[in-house]
């Protein structure tokens, strides 16, 4: 049996893409403003008469798709229809592509062209796109996938049915989307890598509605963003940061000594290293991510809260660009994650959250005299400083539009064992729970990556 593809609109063009490693497999993620879009990436298994014809297929592709651009400069065309209709008859002279591939490949070049004379309209500098990488595009009309593991690919030799390596275990990512009626595949991508071939199967299926927004129905969990604890939530989760750091450091000794070195082997090792490192710290903000958004899911809650990711660049100057682009990668992970729960995520006003108490409201400097230690001098309130930080965080959004609208709500934070309600106060997530808050032993997800 075979699963059907479509092309999807126009209007669905990513907001924002980002990679997910795991078990020898990525997943590439992409959200819309309609769909929410994911990618499984899966190897090809090929013969070597296969391998041939792919090889050959991406070489004419790469040369079709150049004459496009081509083309689309000289005239300043960026229409994908109006680029088709002056280009498609030199690729089927110039090339050995099917008429469909000859069609996409004018919509590549159509989109390539439209990027860059959108930049030329804001810069002086102009520069013609030019197709080098080893992939070539697909959807329903030059591709088939099938039930029994395989996969129809047209090439410029006729068609060829190489086998998908799927985990033995159902429990792979790809059977999540392969076996799930919810989502649809749509366009793909093969391309050439690590001496192999991988397919890229798009999915997409509608995002769910997003909670009641409205301030009475809110039930938000805090997370405080920082370096030696990557991110703190208002249930007491405390992901580590160290780790990820300490590999960082590690990535920068070896890198200043290959570039010392300064051969072409350094060289090659250190794109390696690079590549490496990049798999690993995607990763690491992924089992993050799922964290915040599984304390999220399990205390149905309707809103994640971050502080406003401009207080994160403003606080961490010089050296700690690393941990900005780790901060805004975790909440973009984040983001479209809990988007498929119906999760909202939200940003509030960082202002004094690491030395307002969370308990009596009382702000001042000496409230946090270390920096994993809070005391309140009001009202002796302690706690871990991000755990008390996490806490604002998200009772800023639970209370944010009550005071304006003259409601009290029903908007509540998350906490470890219940949630707290502005008017009712703390309230168990079990009647017959007694447990008292605490951050003793606060658990993490991210302990066993290596």
């Amino acid at each position: 049996m075979e699963r059907s593809f479509f092309c999807s609109s126009p209007t669905t063009t990513s907001a924002y893409r980002s990679n997910f490693f795991t078990k020898g497999w990525r997943i590439e993620v992409v959200a819309s403003e309609e769909y929410l879009r994911r990618t499984a990436i899966t190897r090809l298994s090929v013969t070597p008469s296969q391998k041939d014809r792919i090889e050959e297929t991406l070489d004419e592709w790469r040369q079709g798709a150049n004459i496009a651009t081509e083309i689309g400069w000289r005239h300043t065309e960026t229409r994908k229809r109006k680029l088709q209709s002056l280009a498609y008859d030199s690729i089927r002279e110039n090339t050995a592509l099917g008429s469909q591939h000859s069609i996409l490949a004018c919509f590549q070049a159509a989109q390539a062209l439209s990027g860059t004379l959108d930049q030329n309209e804001r810069m002086a500098t102009r520069s013609k796109p030019t197709f080098t990488a080893p992939t070539i595009p697909y959807d329903k009309n030059s591709m088939t996938v099938f039930d029994d593991g395989t996969v129809s690919l047209s090439t410029t030799d006729g068609r060829i049915r190489p086998e998908l390596v799927l985990p033995e275990s159902t429990d792979g990512y790809q059977y999540a989307y392969l076996d799930n009626d919810e989502w649809s595949l749509t366009e793909s991508r093969l391309t050439a890598r690590d001496d192999g071939y991988f397919l890229h199967l798009g999915f997409r299926k509608r995002k769910p509605k997003l909670a009641d927004q409205s301030a009475e129905c809110r039930t938000v969990l805090g997370v405080d963003l920082g370096i030696e604890n990557l991110a703190v939530t208002s249930t007491a989760t405390f992901e580590s940061g160290r780790k990820l750091s300490h590999e960082r450091r590690q990535f920068e000794r070896v890198r200043r000594e290959l570039q010392r070195a300064g051969t072409e082997s350094a060289h090659r090792t250190l794109c390696e290293r690079n590549r490496r490192e990049e798999r690993y710290t995607r990763a690491y903000l992924h089992q993050v991510s799922n964290a915040v958004v599984e304390d999220a899911i399990a205390t149905s809650c309707t809103h994640i809260a971050f502080e406003n990711l401009t207080h994160i660049r403003d606080s961490m100057p010089g050296g700690r660009t690393f941990h900005q682009w780790a901060h805004r990668r975790l909440v973009d992970y984040v983001r479209y994650k809990a988007t498929e729960h119906g999760i909202d995520v939200v940003f509030v006003d960082p202002e004094y959250t690491s030395r307002k108490c969370h308990e009596c409201g009382h702000t001042s400097e000496r409230n946090r005299p270390e920096r994993d230690h809070f005391s309140c001098e009001e009202c002796g309130t302690t706690a871990h400083a991000d755990y008390n930080a996490a806490k604002n965080i998200g009772w800023r959004h639970v209370r944010h539009g009550l005071q304006n609208s003259g409601r009290t709500g029903d908007g509540q934070l998350a906490l470890k064992s219940g949630t707290v309600k502005p008017n009712d106060g703390f309230v168990p997530y079990s009647a017959q729970e007694s447990e008292v808050e605490s951050t003793d032993k606060p658990h993490s997800s991210t302990e066993s990556v290596s």
